[in-house]
């Protein structure tokens, strides 16, 4: 799918001192449905961008493929997406390997949410989340974007599968929250840190001491703005909180 289809054109009313028409672009949504071996396997709403990134990275993160060897082909029309295993993988047989030896410095790990947070079509819309992988000195490896938090992080764990990147010398970021799916995925994929601008959830954080997973939040850099329901505020000072692992962060 060459054509961007991410962003749409609609029109609507203004209301403040007049009333007014205008138009402006809104993040679209696709209704994707995947079949595997010719059974329906789910529907998921994502943004209509890096499909096939977002359909392995989301197996794998489903424990369906081991990784992309067991793909043996995978066609996307329209919104049906026809994928060829040549086996399916049992979740059980899945064990972390997180590399023990991996650290990361602070500056790498605000540089990576920074990056995240440069997103041309949130600035426009605000509405679309990011994941990125990183390379120490945050060196990005892939930058993807979704309505979905989970979308997102799938895309670029697929992207990364497709390039046979090795995912023990990487950390990732996130905006969205680190709920225990999404610390799973990242466990599973066995990438040793990963940082939010946001908030984690206490399954999270156990799941994430269990796998040997470095979990970092409200990672807070100067100039950064976080809005809430009823305002608007500029950080003025920077500031993380690391839940796990907390000797992978060199100073």
């Amino acid at each position: 799918m060459s054509k961007d289809r991410s962003l749409e054109w609609v029109e609507y009313t203004r209301v403040n001192a007049e009333v007014t028409g205008a138009k402006e672009r809104l993040v679209t949504e696709l209704g994707l449905s995947i079949f595997i071996n010719g059974r329906h396997f789910a529907t998921a709403t994502i943004t209509p961008m890096m499909e096939k990134e977002f359909i392995i990275g989301h197996l794998f993160g489903q424990g369906i493929i081991e990784n992309i060897a067991d793909i043996e082909s995978i066609t996307v029309k329209d919104n049906i997406a026809e994928v060829t295993l040549s086996k399916i993988e049992d979740k059980a047989k899945w064990s972390p390997e997180i590399h023990p030896d991996f650290k990361v410095s602070r500056e790498d790990i605000f540089d990576g949410v920074s990056a995240i947070l440069k997103s041309k079509i949130y600035a426009e819309t605000e509405a679309i989340h990011s994941a990125g992988l990183f390379k120490r000195g945050a060196e990005p490896i892939c930058i993807a974007e979704d309505v979905g938090r989970h979308n997102a992080l799938d895309k670029v764990i697929g992207y990364a599968l497709i390039n046979k990147i090795d995912f023990r010398n990487t950390f990732a970021t996130s905006t969205g929250r680190m709920v225990s799916d999404m610390v799973s995925k990242i466990c599973r994929a066995n990438i040793p840190v990963v940082a939010t601008k946001t908030a984690v959830t206490k399954l999270g954080v156990e799941i994430g001491e269990r796998c040997g997973l470095t979990i970092i939040g409200f990672v807070r850099d100067i100039g950064m703005k976080i809005t809430t329901d009823t305002d608007v505020r500029i950080i003025t000072e920077r500031g993380m909180k690391i839940y796990t692992n907390p000797n992978r962060i060199l100073r």
